[in-house]
């Protein structure tokens, strides 16, 4: 093992052998050149959700199905894409910047706009006068039908004039929307009008008048909530409501009641006016005129005639939602005057307050449901966070609604108070009102829509039968709805694709 190297004759002595060269090593001991390609590729292979966005790569990168298998052996680049998926590990990076919540809004704004949904009930307390007599058939006091017959005809008509309104915004056709608001707003008043006066009865015509005149407003005020002008609303209330307030500590003479309620009538229909017919310059006048016909659609074609507006069928689900909502608040509402009560009014105005905080949450809700999708890893558990997110919502919600009761309970004149019963129905009636929002935020408003409907039939149908005690009633409706709509909700929103 000490000897010396043995050296060819000739070669000099300071000098080594060469090395011979090394044979190429054979195929199979060659590095594979999908792993080589893997590992190449490694991060954006790791962050890829399927086979086909690293198809889509390799296709990219310009290579061609018999490089591919001249390369590597497989078949094509969706083949290649497949081996590449299932030999590098999942890992989706965060992002290096905070996450765009696109559902993030302001509490102040949703606050403004459940003010001007209760303002207008200010209207009736100075309007009350004109509401004097004896009780009709029903034992409701005079008038009371025709304004509830018109209300919910407002009601019913302006959701789908919404809905409608609102599509054309989300196709970003603003004009569009104008010209549904203007053609639609005054049939709904016209509508609502002629229902009030087809129920009259024996009403005195200024009742008639207040009814006609509420049907206005309905139209107008919803032409400046969809296009956003709550701000221009709330400061045309505010005249009307201060003499409301005033009216509750002192006599205010009926004239004074006329001016400001025919004053703030007058500027919300200017307001909304103006907004769907805007001036076109300086000294001009609101174009006013109606569009031609199928303006708004394109050329027909040679088989089929399309369109790219809305349909209008599509605006009916909300139409019946508003329709058996409106029917359920005002059982709530009259709750106490079928029993032969006096106090009605803070269930409804707890309600109408209650409405810009019950927007916030649906805002919440979908920021949750957001921030769920990103941190869970499966679907149970993004199931999980999301009935966690419905339950913290709505419990949100119920606390606001009881709060609001309490006090406007406690402020309204003669008001004794809510009880057990009469409490836990308006709790539940909140429920259901709060998760059919939030199914028709996602789209779902048929079945909101036809459990609603069922529930404000149920207890027509009690009312009619005088079936039972209205609270109690009450109370068993608006649980059962509850309970459905609660199994809606989990059952839709707990799968992912109900949040595309």
């Amino acid at each position: 093992m000490s000897g010396s190297l043995w050296m060819p004759p000739g070669s000099r002595s300071d000098t080594l052998p060469a090395v011979p060269r090394q044979r190429d090593r054979p195929s199979w001991a060659r590095p594979d050149p999908i792993d080589e390609l893997a590992a190449r590729l490694h991060d954006f292979i790791a962050a890829a959700v399927h086979p086909d966005e690293i198809a889509a790569l390799l296709e990219s990168d310009g290579l061609s199905d018999d490089q591919i298998r001249e390369r590597y052996g497989v078949k094509n680049s969706f083949a290649l894409a497949e081996e590449l998926y299932e030999r590098v590990e999942r890992r989706y990076p965060e992002p290096d910047s905070p996450v765009h919540d696109p559902w993030q809004t302001g509490l102040l704004g949703c606050l403004l706009r459940g003010v001007v949904f209760a303002l207008p009930g200010f209207g009736y307390v100075l309007g009350a006068p004109l509401l004097a007599g004896p009780h009709d058939d029903f034992g409701l006091p005079a008038g009371t039908v025709p304004l509830l017959a018109g209300a919910l005809v407002g009601w019913t008509w302006n959701q789908g004039l919404a809905h409608r309104a609102y599509s054309w915004l989300g196709l970003g056709d603003r004009g569009a929307a104008r010209r549904a608001l203007l053609l639609g707003a005054p049939v709904g008043a016209l509508l609502g009008a002629l229902v009030a006066l087809a129920v009259a009865g024996a009403a005195h015509p200024a009742a008639l008048a207040f009814a006609a005149g509420q049907s206005v407003y309905l139209g107008a005020a919803t032409a400046l909530l969809v296009m956003g002008r709550e701000r221009a609303l709330l400061a045309a209330l505010l005249p009307m409501t201060a003499g409301a307030v005033l009216a509750f500590a002192y006599p205010v003479p009926e004239p004074a009641r006329l001016v400001l309620l025919l004053g703030s009538l007058a500027v919300v229909a200017v307001l909304g006016l103006r907004e769907v017919a805007p001036l076109k310059g300086r000294g001009a006048e609101s174009d006013v005129r109606l569009p031609p016909r199928g303006r708004d659609q394109p050329r027909r074609s040679r088989s089929r005639r399309t369109t790219v507006g809305p349909r209008l069928s599509a605006s009916l689900p909300y139409a019946l939602f508003g329709l058996a909502t409106g029917v359920l608040v005002l059982y709530a509402a009259l709750g106490d005057i079928l029993t032969g009560e006096q106090r009605s009014a803070p269930a409804a105005v707890a309600l109408t307050l209650s409405m810009g905080p019950a927007e916030w949450l649906l805002y919440r809700f979908r920021s949750g449901s957001l921030a769920g999708l990103r941190a869970s890893s499966t679907p149970r558990a993004f199931r999980r966070t999301t009935v966690l997110t419905v339950v913290e919502c709505l419990a949100a919600y119920l606390v606001t609604l009881l709060a609001l009761s309490l006090a406007t309970s406690a402020l309204w004149p003669h008001s004794s108070g809510f009880a057990g019963v009469r409490l836990a129905g308006l709790l539940l009636l909140g429920v259901v009102l709060w998760t059919a929002l939030l199914l028709q935020s996602f789209g779902a408003v048929a079945g909101a829509a036809a459990i609603c409907c069922a529930a404000a039939l149920a207890q027509t149908a009690a009312v009619v039968t005088h079936t039972g005690n209205p609270h109690w009633v009450a109370l068993i409706v608006h649980g059962t709805a509850a309970v459905a709509q609660a199994a809606l909700v989990c059952a839709l929103l707990g799968r992912v694709t109900a949040h595309r």
